[in-house]
């Protein structure tokens, strides 16, 4: 309404400032005067049309605005002829060109709103299809840079539901994975200690059989204890929930350690267990106990699945900005169809193999170097075996 005053004011003064100077003052201000009236009631009906019309559509808006315009200047000459500032021909003649202009700024306005209301059209029908579920329709506008950029809105909020709802499917999807994998390895140990339990408590074993049995049960409640241990370790570290020891880290001393200390469990298999590393290798920026985790996670998993007389080496070397480390095996690989998920939980590079680990290692190794800050991959151009590299910032 502000500036719907602001325009009569300025119609009256540029009226005024026009007749003033050929007719003198008063003729000026009474045309002023008449200017201002007639363009208030005017512009007054269209707010009040505006506020009173909302269901209204573009087109209709558009006649609206060019007939009160129109109502304005006939008004305006009416009253001038009335007042005897114009004569009643000159009244008619300008009545007669006023209206004829306003039917062809009716067609023109019908004309150039076509395109628009046509593009307002596509954008509701595009809201439309994305709330009824579609999420691959799209919106397109040139007519107007405001319908370009509402069509831009629309189709951005399309793709940000597709993508939120994909990740909320993934979401969905892992955790029935999980559940189903955690009661898949939950339900062998459950019923083997359940049978055990049965026989001991039923007498029917002897001494000797019992403390087998009992040897069992350790093992089983050990395996059960691991996997709780590490699902909690998970949870914890995809959650953030850990506090970091960050510290600079001597790599030739931290991988000559992890070697050593799994070299008991390669020679019980028949798999030798090396390190090739540079005399210059620098160090690190990590955690040094959980770097070491993902280093015992890797070359135990590369020992598993080794045969005898394998070998696996653990490899590193300066990258920039980045230490790169290798655990390199000599065992059949990785299936191809099983790289890109090989480090999601439950999830074993070879699907036969399904009774040894829970498959929680590499998972839990990609938890700890992406918190370094870092990315571990399987490279498939490094030759036969598996080839699993990480790297951590230097």
């Amino acid at each position: 309404m502000k500036r719907s005053l602001a325009v009569v004011a300025a119609a009256a003064a540029l009226v005024f400032a026009v007749v003033a100077p050929v007719y003198g003052g008063h003729a000026a201000l009474l045309t002023a005067g008449l200017v201002a009236g007639v363009s208030a009631l005017g512009l007054g009906a269209a707010h009040v049309l505006a506020a009173q019309r909302r269901g209204w559509s573009l087109r209709r808006r558009f006649a609206v605005a060019i007939v009160t315009a129109v109502a304005v200047v006939i008004a305006t000459v009416v009253a001038a002829a009335e007042l005897m500032f114009v004569s009643n021909h000159d009244a008619l003649m300008i009545t007669a060109i006023v209206l004829a202009a306003a039917l062809v700024a009716l067609r023109a306005a019908r004309v150039t709103s076509a395109q628009v209301v046509d593009e307002v059209g596509q954008i509701r029908d595009t809201l439309r299809a994305v709330g009824e579920g579609s999420r691959s329709a799209r919106a397109d506008a040139i007519a107007a840079a405001e319908l370009a950029d509402l069509a831009d809105a629309a189709n951005t909020m399309t793709e940000q539901l597709a993508q939120e709802e994909a990740r909320r499917d993934a979401a969905e999807s892992a955790r029935r994975n999980l559940v189903a994998a955690v009661s898949h390895d939950l339900r062998t140990p459950m019923t083997s200690l359940r049978l055990l339990t049965e026989a001991i408590e039923d007498d029917i074993v002897d001494d000797v059989t019992r403390r087998r049995y009992l040897a069992t049960m350790r093992t089983h409640l050990g395996a059960l204890g691991a996997l709780i241990d590490d699902l909690f370790e998970l949870s914890r570290l995809e959650a953030g929930d850990l506090e970091w020891s960050i510290q600079r880290v001597a790599l030739r001393d931290l991988v000559d350690e992890t070697v050593e200390a799994m070299r008991a469990q390669a020679d019980a298999k028949g798999v030798a267990v090396r390190a090739e590393l540079p005399e210059t290798l620098g160090f690190a920026r990590a955690d040094p106990e959980r770097l070491q985790r993902v280093l015992f996670n890797l070359i135990q998993n590369a020992i598993r699945h080794t045969p005898a007389d394998g070998s696996v080496t653990v490899r590193a070397s300066d990258a920039g900005e980045w230490v790169q480390i290798e655990v390199a095996d000599t065992g059949d690989g990785i299936p191809a169809a099983r790289r890109d998920v090989v480090f999601d939980p439950f999830v074993r590079g070879d699907e036969s193999r399904s009774g040894e680990g829970a498959g929680l290692g590499l998972a839990i190794s990609r938890a700890i170097v992406e918190g370094h800050g870092g990315r571990i991959w399987v490279d498939a151009q490094a030759g036969p075996g598996t080839h699993v590299r990480f790297v951590i910032p230097a």
